[in-house]
C-alpha cells in the first residue's frame, strides 16, 4: 500500500476543532486505553529516557511516572541495583560472537543485543558516549575483540571518573594500536596519540601549543603492548599492555607551564587540572545529551549555544573530581535539559536500537541478530569502525539522501508487522475504545509512539489520511482496524519528527 511521507520541520502542536478531542493540548491529562495519567509528566520522562537511554514503551512511562522524576533520575545512575546482562547467553546461541575476527560488520551484534536488552539503559548510553569520544576503529585494529573489549571497558567504568577511564584509556592495547603509541620510542618520538589526547579526548584544539604535544608524547613514550602470539586455532590472541622501562624517556619536560620528569600518569594530572578539560567535556555531555552542538573540530571558533550549561556541567566536573555519576545528577535535573526536548537527531544506533525496543520481540537472542547489527551501519553509522579517530560527525550530518531513506525503510517495516509484541500492545490499548474516530486515532497513536510532537500541518496530514477509511470500529472488522494502527504507526515514523530525540 502506498504510505505518503511527510517530512516536515517543526515540532509545535496545534490542533484544530479541539472541543471535539478526547485527546487535546487544552487538557492537564491524557486518556488512552483506559490509562490517565498527567500528560506533561509522560512527555518529560518519555523525554528522559530517550536521552538517558534508548526509548521506552508507554507501560514502562506510566510506571516511570509514578515513582516520580528525580527517583527515576537516581534509579538511572544507580546502575548495580539492576543485574546486567550475561554475555554467555548470547554465546550460548550464537557461539561465533565470542570472537568475531574480522567478519565484516559483525563485530557489534554483542553491544546491539546489550542496548537492547539491558536493565541499565543509562550506563549502555554512556558506553556508546565513549565509544563517540574515544572512537577507535577494526578498519586498521584489524580485530573486532579488542574493540569489544574496549567497549566492555566503557560499560564497567563509564559512570565513573572521567580521569581514571582517561589512564585506562591510554593503556587499551586498541587505543595503543590505533595511535601508533606502541611506535613511541625514546629515541624516536610519535606524536599521534599525544596530539589526540590533547585535541580530542581532553583539552580540544587552543588550549596548548605544538611543544606540548611533543611533550605529552615523549611522556607516553615505552606505553606499549606485548607482541601478539600467531594466530590460534580458535582466532587471534589477545593483545596486553605493557610498560617498557628502557624505552621510556626520563628526560626532564615542560608541559602546560609545568616542567619535570614526567610520564603518562602525571600529564593526565595535569590536564584534568587545566580548566578547558572540564569545558570540553562538558561541551561533549552537551552534544550528547541535550543538544545538537556544532562539530568538534569547530568548538575552537564557534561558541556554545548555551554557555551557561556548559559552565554549569564543568563546575560539577570539577566539583566532583570528574565523577561522572554526579555531573551526569546534575545534567538530568537541569530545566536546560528538560527543555531541550527534541533539539537531537537520533544517531543511527539510537534509531534502531529504539525502534527495536518500542516494536518488541528481540529479548531472545534469536536468528537474524547479525542483520539487524548491520542496519546502524546502513544509516551511515558502523559500529566499532568510526571513520576516523574524530568519530562521527553528528547533527544534521547524520542525514542524508541515503541514510534517511535508510531510516524510513527499516522503521516502517518494523511497524508493518502487527505480529510483534510492542506493535499489538498498541493495537490493544487502542482496543479499548470499540469506536475511535480519525482525529483521536491520529493523536492517539502519536502518544503512543513518544509522546511525539509534530506540528498542526502535519498531524492533519495524519488526520486526512485517517478519514479516509472513516472511523476505526473494532466490533465490525478488528483485522482491518489493526492493519489500519499498523499503518498509522508506520507513516509516524516516517515522519521527520521520529528522527529525533
Amino acid at each position: 500500500m502506498y504510505l505518503t511521507i511527510y517530512l516536515l520541520t517543526t515540532f509545535i502542536i496545534v490542533k484544530d476543532n479541539v472541543d471535539t478531542y478526547a485527546l487535546t493540548e487544552l487538557l492537564d491529562t491524557i486518556y488512552i486505553g483506559g490509562s490517565l495519567m498527567a500528560k506533561q509528566d509522560i512527555a518529560l520522562m518519555a523525554h528522559l529516557m530517550r536521552r538517558a537511554g534508548f526509548g521506552a514503551t508507554r507501560e514502562d512511562l506510566e510506571t516511570l511516572v509514578e515513582k516520580g522524576y528525580e527517583e527515576t533520575v537516581e534509579e538511572l545512575l544507580n546502575t548495580e541495583a539492576q543485574p546486567a546482562l550475561d554475555r554467555y547467553e548470547l554465546v550460548r546461541y550464537h557461539p561465533w560472537t565470542w570472537k568475531p575476527g574480522t567478519l565484516p560488520g559483525m563485530g557489534s551484534v554483542e553491544w546491539l543485543w546489550f542496548m537492547v536488552n539491558t536493565r541499565r539503559p543509562l550506563e549502555e548510553k554512556m558506553t556508546l558516549f565513549w565509544h563517540h569520544l574515544f572512537a577507535t576503529g577494526v578498519s586498521k585494529v584489524d580485530h573486532y575483540d579488542e574493540i569489544t573489549t574496549m567497549v566492555a571497558e566503557f560499560r564497567e567504568k563509564g559512570m565513573g571518573s572521567y580521569k581514571d577511564l582517561l589512564l585506562s584509556m591510554a593503556k587499551n592495547p586498541a587505543m595503543i594500536y590505533w595511535l601508533d603509541n606502541c611506535e613511541n620510542h625514546a629515541q624516536a618520538v610519535n606524536e599521534n596519540f599525544g596530539r589526540e589526547l590533547l585535541e580530542l579526548f581532553s583539552m580540544g584544539v587552543g588550549n596548548y601549543t605544538e611543544v606540548d604535544v611533543r611533550e605529552v608524547s615523549r611522556a607516553f613514550t615505552g606505553w606499549t603492548i606485548e607482541p601478539k602470539l600467531p594466530r590460534g586455532p580458535i582466532g587471534r590472541h589477545d593483545w596486553h599492555f605493557t610498560y617498557q622501562e628502557d624505552d621510556h624517556d626520563h628526560g626532564e619536560k615542560t608541559f602546560l607551564g609545568e616542567t619535570g620528569d614526567f610520564d603518562g600518569d602525571d600529564v593526565i594530572d595535569i590536564i584534568c587540572a587545566h580548566p578547558a578539560t572540564a569545558s570540553f567535556i562538558a561541551r561533549h555531555l552537551y552534544n550528547f545529551f541535550v543538544a545538537d552542538e556544532a562539530q568538534v573540530p569547530a568548538w575552537a571558533v564557534t561558541p556554545p549555544q548555551d554557555q551557561d550549561a556548559i559552565d554549569t556541567l564543568a563546575d560539577s566536573l570539577v566539583d566532583s573530581n570528574y565523577d561522572m555519576r554526579s555531573t551526569l545528577r546534575v545534567l538530568f535535573n537541569s530545566e536546560f535539559f528538560k527543555n531541550a526536548r527534541f533539539a537531537r537527531l537520533k544517531s543511527p544506533a539510537e534509531v534502531v536500537v529504539g525502534t527495536l525496543k518500542l516494536v518488541g520481540g528481540f529479548e531472545f537472542p534469536a536468528p537474524g541478530i547479525g542483520e539487524m547489527s548491520r542496519q546502524p551501519n546502513y544509516m551511515g553509522q558502523d559500529l566499532l569502525n568510526p571513520p576516523s579517530v574524530e568519530g562521527w560527525h553528528t547533527g544534521t550530518e547524520w542525514i542524508n539522501s541515503g541514510s534517511l531513506m535508510r531510516r524510513i525503510n527499516f522503521t516502517a517495516d518494523m511497524f508493518g508487522d502487527t505480529g510483534r509484541p510492542g506493535v499489538k500492545t498498541m493495537i490493544d490499548q487502542l482496543k479499548a475504545d470499540n469506536s475511535i474516530i480519525p482525529e483521536n486515532f491520529v493523536d492517539s497513536c502519536l502518544e503512543l509512539m513518544g509522546p511525539l510532537e509534530v506540528d498542526g500541518e502535519t498531524r492533519q496530514e495524519l488526520v486526512d489520511h485517517a478519514k479516509v477509511n472513516g472511523d476505526l470500529n473494532w466490533a465490525n472488522d478488528s483485522e482491518t482496524s489493526s492493519e489500519r494502527v499498523s499503518e498509522m504507526l508506520q507513516l509516524i515514523v516516517s515522519l521527520r519528527d521520529y528522527q529525533y530525540a
